[in-house]
């Protein structure tokens, strides 16, 4: 087998537990081929020669200018972007640039932890054979790229400072392309107990090999 290299890159806000939740997947990682780095700063997008795959598990935070653009010039020459809820879809706020790459940005979570559906709308390998499931976890408002291709969504209930927004229907899951590189966005993920739901977990996992260079 051919040994691929992912980079993990984790950091930002501790309330995502970015070290806990991306040991999760390393070792699934390892059994699949692939030699992993682990970084704890953005600078180790100032050089992603040989990277096949970057797990970024980064939330809020910020990014310098010259390390966005070493991210976003790898991945449009073929480095895979893949990563759960804020470690991808609430990174570097300010930067409009990050999220025109990744095809959306997290706005808010009305309710905070709330029951909610994640409802398979694809028959992608990476969400073939699953079945419609619940979560109690944070259910994430995004604004999203009409060009993503979504896998799942989630359906937003009326809240009571935000009635408008009853039956408004949110991705969940969604992968695109970057010039020749690939990225998947999962939005569940919140805490280790929902990267552990076995759904989130085999969308998360499908998800890294199918970004993979």
């Amino acid at each position: 087998m051919t040994t691929r290299r992912a980079l993990v890159v984790r950091g930002g806000w501790e309330g995502h537990v970015p070290v806990e939740a991306t040991d999760l997947f390393i070792p699934f990682l390892r059994d699949n081929g692939f030699e992993v780095t682990v970084s704890g700063s953005t600078s180790s997008y100032l050089d992603l020669s040989g990277v096949d795959l970057v797990v970024q598990c980064i939330t809020m935070s910020d990014i310098a200018d010259e390390e966005l653009k070493g991210l976003e010039t790898a991945v449009r020459a073929g480095t895979g972007l893949a990563g759960w809820h804020g470690g991808i879809a609430d990174s570097f706020r300010t930067k409009a640039d990050y999220h025109f790459m990744t095809g959306g940005q997290f706005v808010s979570h009305p309710g905070g932890f709330i029951d909610h559906r994640i409802s398979i709308v694809s028959d992608d390998p990476i969400v073939a054979g699953l079945e419609d499931f619940d979560l109690h976890t944070e259910q994430y408002y995004v604004h999203a790229d009409p060009t993503n291709t979504v896998l799942a969504t989630t359906t937003v209930r009326a809240h009571p400072d935000y009635p408008w927004i009853d039956g408004a229907v949110m991705p969940a899951v969604w992968t695109r392309t970057w010039g020749d590189g690939k990225i998947f966005v999962c939005t569940p993920g919140h805490k280790l107990d929902d990267l552990e739901t076995p759904q989130v977990r085999t969308i998360i996992e499908r998800g890294l090999l199918w970004a993979s260079k």
